[in-house]
Order: structure tokens, then C-alpha cells, then sequence
């Protein structure tokens, strides 16, 4: 039987795109936290500057870096050339949510706004992972080119964050075409139930995007 048409692009119109990736890994929230605030761990050095993930690391408070050092070629002891800034926690709850903003690899030279939400949610199998990339403003190349592109590098960085945990990602059946105009949110939401995460009233919620299928999608995350 042919695999179902991915929707890890789920939106893109001339504002900008949506993408949204999930996988499933048979460990805990707080497991899957600790690999996922060390990203020297799991993601690949061939999308970073240095060709090293070694180089990465997570500052894991609100403000916090999302960054790599650019070291010394000729001597690794000594001062490093430079750094980069990928992105910038904007909200993080051990075990339940991380969203950073920056726009990753050559969107950092575009006139853009950015947004990755990484969620948790946990599940008799362990825990569900969505990872949604949220980009608008001016690009020099058409968002419906860029879009894919950006996909396929996020969706490997989540197959390694999975594999390291024994995990797998999650394909998301496309209920129509991506095109140039946005699907109708009320018609995805209306007939799901909310399944709200353990903590506080003001603590994410997450919804199914159909009930048969393992996906999911976050509604914003609400100011404490």
C-alpha cells in the first residue's frame, strides 16, 4: 500500500509557512528533555557552520542562546574566531514546551520572523513530540520554494532526535494539497476534543488533528 502524502508543510501562501513534524519515543517527558536541551547530542553537523554539533549548545532559562562557537581551526585550545546565535528561548517548561525564535541556516539573513515550538505529550507509549516551525515575512526566494527545503532538514533533525531514543516520526496524512491559500482552522479544530496536559490552567494544550491518527497540534501557549 502506498504511504499517505505528508503534511509536514501545512501551510505556505505568500505571508510566509508553517511546518510541523511529530515523532514518538518510547521514554518520558523529563527523558526526552534531556536529550532534547542538548542538541550536540542529536543534531547533525552538516546544518551547522562549524560542521560540528559538538559546537552547539542550549542556555536553558527564557533569553536564553541557542548558539555555536566557531573555533580555531589551526589550534582548538585557543580563542575561538566567532559565534552564532541560531535562536533565542522565548518560553521553556522542563518536560512540556521549548520555543525559541530565530530563523535557522539562510533564513538568518532574510528579514524574517520565526518561531520553533517543541512540545511533549505524554502517552501509554511514552511521549509524542511535535516540532512546528513557524516563518513570515520577506524572503528573497518564494516561501513555496524555501518551505520544502526547510522541511526536510527540520524533519531529519527530529528522525535523529527520535532515534537516539529509540523512537520513530510519525507520518501526518495530508487531507488536501498544500497551496498558496490557508486551510480552514475551524474545520480542523471544532470537532476535537481537548486532551489538556497535567499542570496548571494556563499550561499548553494540545489538540488531535484527526481521531485516528497519533498527531497533534498546540494551541498558543497561554502567559502565566
Amino acid at each position: 500500500m502506498a504511504s499517505p502524502a505528508l503534511a509536514s508543510v501545512h501551510q505556505v501562501s505568500d505571508r510566509g509557512f508553517v511546518i510541523r513534524n511529530v515523532a514518538e519515543v518510547p521514554v518520558s517527558p523529563d527523558e526526552a528533555w534531556d536529550l532534547l536541551v542538548r542538541p550536540s547530542q542529536w543534531w547533525d553537523s552538516a546544518h551547522t557552520f562549524s560542521a560540528d554539533a559538538a559546537n552547539l549548545t542550549l542556555d536553558e532559562r527564557a533569553g536564553g542562546c541557542w548558539c555555536e562557537v566557531l573555533r580555531n581551526p589551526d589550534s582548538p585550545n585557543a580563542a575561538p574566531r566567532g559565534s552564532v546565535e541560531h535562536m533565542r528561548v522565548i518560553y521553556i517548561e522542563r518536560g512540556r514546551a521549548l520555543r525559541l525564535s530565530g530563523g535557522l541556516g539562510p533564513l538568518q539573513a532574510d528579514a524574517v520572523v520565526a518561531t520553533l515550538t517543541i512540545q511533549f505529550k505524554p502517552g501509554e507509549a511514552g511521549t509524542q513530540v511535535l516540532m512546528e516551525y513557524v516563518v513570515g515575512g520577506y524572503m528573497r526566494r518564494e516561501p513555496g520554494v524555501v518551505a520544502p527545503a526547510v522541511d526536510a532538514v527540520l524533519a531529519a533533525q527530529l528522525s535523529r532526535f527520535a532515534d537516539k531514543l529509540g523512537g520513530r516520526v510519525i507520518p501526518i496524512p495530508a487531507k488536501e494539497a498544500v497551496g498558496a491559500s490557508e486551510p480552514d482552522a475551524e474545520a480542523e479544530t471544532l470537532d476535537m476534543p481537548e486532551e489538556e496536559l497535567p499542570s496548571g490552567d494556563a499550561a499548553p494544550k494540545i489538540m488531535p488533528i484527526d481521531p485516528d491518527e497519533k498527531a497533534f497540534v498546540p494551541e498558543p501557549i497561554q502567559g502565566r
